[in-house]
């Protein structure tokens, strides 16, 4: 069957790896051209798509189909017919039957294999799959050889075991095997020069020495009688049993039981490291597990504690492990080599073969563990640490899942079954604030348990309000010994890190908001990128700190706690205040340079502001949405910093920087909580100019928020406070935030008033978008009045400014207000153009909070037209807008016009409005 050109065999070979199963349209572009797409891409992949249909869809293709699902595409077969997956399920059988069966079954697995795999075709992820199933081979051979060996059958195996050689050449593991294959053989010269060859071929092309396996082969080959063909049989070894007690009480951890299961199904390599940060359950769930698969491990289960961040500091060393492996595999103390190489080669000897099991709890690195490590697949082992042991997944292929803290449902669950259901419903309050608390650390959980426990009288109250002051919190979690403290748990990490990863731990600590960015922690740490990202990598790498997403970080909340108090312990005076005065610039750089992007004509308030820097700032309005939204916790959290220590002016900075984000995305409460603190720190600071920017402000936010209280005196005081100063541009401001405020309370004629004193300011200023601005507002005040042509007529002059000056905001308004005159002069058609308009150019420039008002309008027209349909659909969009920006009676106001829009009266009469 041809199949066509190489790239077409590629997306075919893309497809069958997968098959039954989704392949994105994005995985088949990586697996085909990798990071060089041609220009077409998609176009070149749907023609080789649609050859391949025709081809493997025909007559001889025997059930074969390849069609499309959203997402990608399926090529549906039996997977028996396609030999990678015919050859991983004989594989999987072999692991599994008896002996006979499974050589049968392996003999067969073998045969499917081909010299040349995914022939003709090439490129990055081909040769990825390449080096894949050739160590997936590898593996089954040296299963099959397994079998053959315990029976015996040593000559049988020469052949393959020598191709399996000359095509690795490099892999010690094979040439050991060999050697000792040929021992057996009574070909002793043979395995010493097979020896030196492989010695001499790794000195001269990867300048190495054989590994501590290959030279106890060769020990044991140096010193050897000649052997017969066929070795007796060997004594039985004892079945060690050396696992601790299984966790009586374990919650959760469903999708790593189920990792854990298919580990030694499926995996290639079955090593694994479950990672995380101390106390979060990563021996429970070690142990949880291999006590419930015993059944899979008939030659026994091997256990030891490495210590490594034993509180103590008692750390165990390899070798003193291997001795009681080898005791416990039934060596007699006497026979253990000195030697720690060759005492690890007689480990991975005996247990060559077996079905066992090995937990390797508490490791440092990866250095730590390799002499523990067995050399055949048929041994699984799980190893726990703090630390990532990536050179673990690089040297020896070992898979790492990483153990975050227990979700609410979770950590709910495993404290009532610590405590019981009556405590837990007799007060959920209490039980809500300790849960949050823990933050779904295991361990403090069950610490939190122990002590519940421990005073059964207490009530639930009483230890929520000791956990709740910051201060004291890790106190609290302490019941007795290094393992059930929280503090010291952290201790034994924090004392393993080296001291610059230290210091940057405390400065983390110290950093206001939940997460931050890798540029804001290199401003922090006053860093270059490559620096501050070496610094997090070490804290990451001991789970202190979690790359949630890429470039950006977060610390468990009793982490973050005990980083503050390493920070008040062990940092130089003042070095805490200076990062955190770089910090606030860099928000407050970033800040305004994106407030530009989203309203490039707003007034220049005449604030000192940091000089902008190499902040790498928002190229354009999307970014700066994008930047806000991703500090915008950050940023708030900036401002409660100055506050506390008393920083005056940035307070008052960070309020006019973020003031245009938290209007458009409707941050009403924060909005008046940011000016509420400028205006203090404004007062305090005693400047005019200052003054007059925060009561002006801090009055429109509240009148934005639909409140009244000192809404006018805040605006009045600002007015009076900006023509002291002589600043007429603000008075303007101030004037037009007048006009929209008095609009709202229905004073019509005073807000015009208030709007055409803007607007003749703003002409004598010569900016024509504060004057196109005024304009819109003199027109909408003239609407309410009823004036609608000479209203009309402003918004044209508006627009037409807007417009030239590329104004998209600007001009969003006033196609708003030409939409709201329309309607009003019964010019529908027109009027609906022009709210649509207006909603996608709020779209465009992020402005949330008239887009929902513009909805409305539009759904008033919709209905005015009878349009009843498209009246529904535009309100109940509104409504759920508004309900989801917390705006409840706007979000009622829309309701009662669907109420009324779907009441039956309504509909006999069609829609008909009265009046």
């Amino acid at each position: 069957m041809d199949i066509g050109p190489a790239r077409q065999r590629c997306v075919l070979a893309a497809l069958l790896v997968d098959v039954g199963q989704i392949v994105s349209t994005d995985q088949l572009i990586y697996r085909v051209w990798a990071e060089a797409p041609p220009r077409r891409v998609r176009n070149t992949l749907h023609s080789y798509l649609a050859r391949l249909r025709a081809v493997v869809q025909c007559p001889e293709g025997d059930g074969v189909t390849l069609f499309r699902q959203a997402g990608g595409y399926v090529l549906d077969a039996p997977r028996e017919q396609v030999d990678l997956h015919r050859f991983r399920m004989l594989v999987d059988q072999g692991r599994d039957v008896g002996d006979e069966k499974r050589a049968v079954r392996l003999r067969e697995a073998l045969g499917l294999w081909q010299a040349d795999v995914l022939g003709g075709v090439s490129g990055e992820w081909v040769e990825g799959m390449r080096r894949q199933l050739d160590e997936e081979h590898l593996t089954a051979s040296l299963l099959y050889q397994d079998i053959q060996l315990s029976h015996g059958r040593h000559e049988e195996l020469l052949p393959g075991l020598r191709d399996l050689v000359a095509s690795h050449p490099f892999d010690e593991r094979l040439a050991a095997r060999l050697m000792s294959v040929l021992s057996r053989c009574g070909r002793q010269a043979e395995a010493l020069r097979l020896y030196e060859r492989v010695r001499r071929e790794l000195a001269e092309q990867l300048g190495v020495d054989p590994g501590p396996e290959l030279r106890a082969r060769h020990l044991e080959v140096l010193s050897s009688a000649p052997a017969p063909a066929r070795l007796a049989a060997v004594p039985a070894l004892p079945v060690p049993r050396q696992l601790p007690l299984a966790p009586m009480e374990f919650e959760g951890r469903a999708r790593e039981l189920a990792v854990l299961d298919r580990m030694d199904e499926q995996d290639t390599n079955p090593v694994l490291t479950l990672v995380g940060t101390g106390g979060v359950g990563k021996t429970y769930l070690a142990l949880h597990w291999a006590h419930q698969h015993l059944d899979r491990f008939p030659d026994g289960q091997l256990y030891a504690n490495l210590r490594a961040f034993n509180p103590a500091g008692e750390c165990q060393e390899p070798g003193t492990v291997l001795r009681g492996f080898l005791e416990g595999l039934g060596v007699e103390p006497a026979a253990i080599p000195a030697d720690h190489d060759a005492r690890s080669a007689l480990y991975r000897s005996l247990v060559a073969g077996r079905r066992l099991l090995v937990v390797v709890d508490d490791v440092r690195d990866a250095a730590h563990i390799i002499p523990l490590l067995p050399g055949s697949p048929t041994c699984v082992v799980l190893i726990t640490s703090r630390n990532q042991l990536a050179e673990l997944t690089v040297t020896h292929g070992a898979r790492t899942l990483t153990l975050d803290v227990l979700p609410p449902t979770e950590a709910r669950r495993m404290l009532t079954r610590h405590i019981g259901k009556s405590r837990v419903a007799a007060e959920p309050e209490a039980v809500t604030a300790l849960l949050e608390h823990c933050a779904g650390l295991p361990l403090a959980l069950g610490i939190l348990a122990s002590r519940v426990m421990t005073h059964p009288e207490f009530p639930l109250a009483f230890l929520a309000e000791e956990l709740r002051e910051e201060s004291s919190r890790l106190d609290a979690l302490y019941v007795g010994g290094p393992n059930t403290d929280i503090r010291a748990v952290l201790t034994s990490s924090y004392r393993a890190l080296d001291p610059a990863a230290a210091s940057t731990l405390g400065l983390l600590g110290l950093a206001p908001g939940p997460t931050i960015g890798l540029r804001t922690a290199a401003a922090l740490l006053d860093l270059p990128l490559p620096s501050a990202r070496k610094l997090l990598r070490t804290l990451e790498d001991a789970h202190l700190l979690h790359q949630y997403v890429p470039g950006r970080y977060r610390m468990h909340d009793l982490v973050r706690l005990y980083a503050i108090e390493t920070a008040e312990r062990d940092m130089p005076d003042g070095e805490g205040e200076v990062a955190m005065r770089r910090l606030v610039g860099f928000f407050l750089r970033g800040a305004i340079a994106a407030d530009r992007l989203l309203y490039p004509n707003r007034l220049r308030a005449r604030l000192e502001f940091p000089r902008y820097d190499a902040n790498q700032p928002p190229q354009d309005v999307a970014e700066a949405l994008t930047w806000f939204d991703t500090e915008y916790s950050c940023l708030l959290a900036a401002q409660r910093l100055t506050v506390a220590r008393g920083w005056d002016p940035e307070t008052l900075q960070l309020a006019w920087a973020l003031d245009t984000f938290c209007w458009r995305q409707v941050h009403q409460r924060d909005r008046i909580d940011l000016w509420a603190a400028g205006f203090e720190a404004a007062e305090r600071l005693g400047e005019p100019t200052g003054r007059a920017v925060a009561h002006w402000r801090l009055g429109y936010a509240r009148a934005l928020a639909g409140q009244r209280d000192q809404v006018l005196h805040f605006l009045y005081s600002a007015l009076t406070l900006f023509e002291e100063v002589g600043d007429r541009g603000s008075e303007a401001h101030v004037h037009q935030s007048l006009g929209w405020v008095l609009s709202q309370r229905g004073e019509q004629q005073q807000a015009l008033d208030h709007a055409q004193r803007a607007s003749a300011v703003y002409q004598v200023l010569d900016n024509p978008v504060w004057e196109a601005n005024a304009l819109n507002a003199v027109a909408w005040c003239l609407a309410q009045l009823d004036r609608h042509e000479e209203a009309y007529v402003h918004c044209e002059q508006a627009l037409s400014l807007f417009r030239t000056c590329n104004d998209l905001d600007g001009e969003a308004a006033t196609l708003d207000s030409m939409g709201y005159i329309a309607h009003h002069m019964s010019r529908h058609g027109e009027a609906i153009g022009h709210y649509l308009s207006a909603v996608d150019l709020r779209d465009a420039t992020g402005n949330a909070s008239q887009k929902v008002d513009s909805l409305v309008r539009l759904g008033d027209v919709y209905a005015a037209r009878r349009r009843r349909a498209e009246a529904r659909r535009t309100w109940e969009w509104a409504a759920g807008l508004y309900r989801s920006q917390h705006r409840l009676k706007d979000a009622e106001r829309v309701q009662a016009k669907l109420d009324a829009l779907l009441s039956p009266r309504n509909e006999r009469s069609g829609g008909r409005r009265r009046g």
